[in-house]
């Protein structure tokens, strides 16, 4: 297995690939990264992929479109290098938003990336948390989509909240199946938050669904935070229903903006997020709490490079 796997990563979030080499028990491949004065993206490896299975590891977030370049450009030195099949492993997918036309004249962001990334010589792709489940038929090859909610409920039932007490949110009406299944498997109610969005910078959330929720102890899930805006609104409304302790459950801490000052001044208990994107010190606020998903990557690469399922990785 060692002798032809190889895991190499961009600079998007390196500690999160030696987390999922470690687990693996191999080394991370070396490749020379950097930029050329005009800005230009320089890529070189530094040793031998020619027939490997290589797996390139790099999130599309933030800064989001020097990442996605530089994960072309190194699919494209791969490719040119002979490897045998390469796989882009996409904790965080950018873009991912944009993936319907919802008024006249725009974009289908979300596939011309999917589009880049196919074209540029990925044989398959390795996610976790799209978005929109759909994104996988973007892509015109084989997709792993895998899900972090067995890792954030793992924590959280590690707190050993009352079932009887506990009241699963979500925090808007695209979240429910997600939240939903958080309650399958950590029990509680369920209600949820009536989100209006008025802009792509601004919501506002008026009326809750459910409940009640007063004395109670309550979780909102969601697969990311962006500018804090939607999160710390939905905190504010069941705040101001009542309830006693508020948890914050969420895969992607893309956290642009405001988004570390809007949480760190809601009455959140503990703010719970992956390691798929890494967090700079200034958004590092005291009751935030970072689980690693470099297991549940690593095992499914593992997978992967061995033609296993990794079927029940998804539950």
């Amino acid at each position: 297995m060692h002798d032809e796997l190889c895991i190499l990563s961009g600079r998007a979030n390196p500690k999160l690939a030696a987390e999922i080499a470690s687990y693996l028990g191999i080394g991370l491949g070396a490749v020379e990264l950097g930029n050329f004065p005009d800005g230009e993206i320089s890529v070189r490896l530094d040793q031998n992929v020619r027939g490997r299975d290589v797996f390139l590891i790099q999130p599309t977030g933030p800064s989001v479109n020097e990442n996605l370049m530089e994960l072309l450009i190194l699919i494209d030195t791969c490719k040119r290098a002979s490897a045998a099949r390469i796989t882009a492993v996409l904790p965080y997918y950018g873009y991912a938003r944009q993936d319907r036309k919802d008024m006249g004249r725009v974009p289908i962001t979300a596939k011309l990336v999917a589009n880049l990334i196919t074209k540029a010589g990925a044989d398959r792709v390795l996610a976790m948390d799209l978005h929109a489940a759909q994104i996988q038929g973007f892509f015109d090859c084989p997709v792993d989509h895998l899900y972090a909610a067995p890792i954030l409920d793992d924590y959280f039932r590690s707190l050993n909240l009352s079932k009887e007490n506990l009241v699963i949110v979500s925090p808007d009406e695209g979240s429910i199946k997600r939240s939903l299944q958080h309650v399958d498997h950590l029990g509680g109610s369920f209600a949820i938050v009536d989100k209006r969005r008025a802009n792509a910078f601004e919501t506002r959330q008026e009326n809750l669904i459910g409940g009640p929720i007063g004395g109670k102890t309550c979780i909102i899930f969601d697969d990311m935070i962006t500018t804090g805006g939607s999160m710390a609104g939905a905190v504010k409304t069941i705040h101001q229903h009542g309830a006693s302790r508020i948890y914050v459950g969420a895969t992607h801490a893309v956290f642009c903006g405001q988004a570390a000052k809007r949480l760190g001044e809601a009455p959140i208990v503990e703010i719970v997020v992956t390691n798929s994107l890494p967090l700079k010190p200034e958004q590092m606020l005291p009751n935030i709490r970072v689980v690693s998903v470099a297991p549940l990557l690593g095992e499914a690469i593992r997978r992967i490079h061995r033609n296993e399922s990794v079927s029940y990785l998804f539950d």
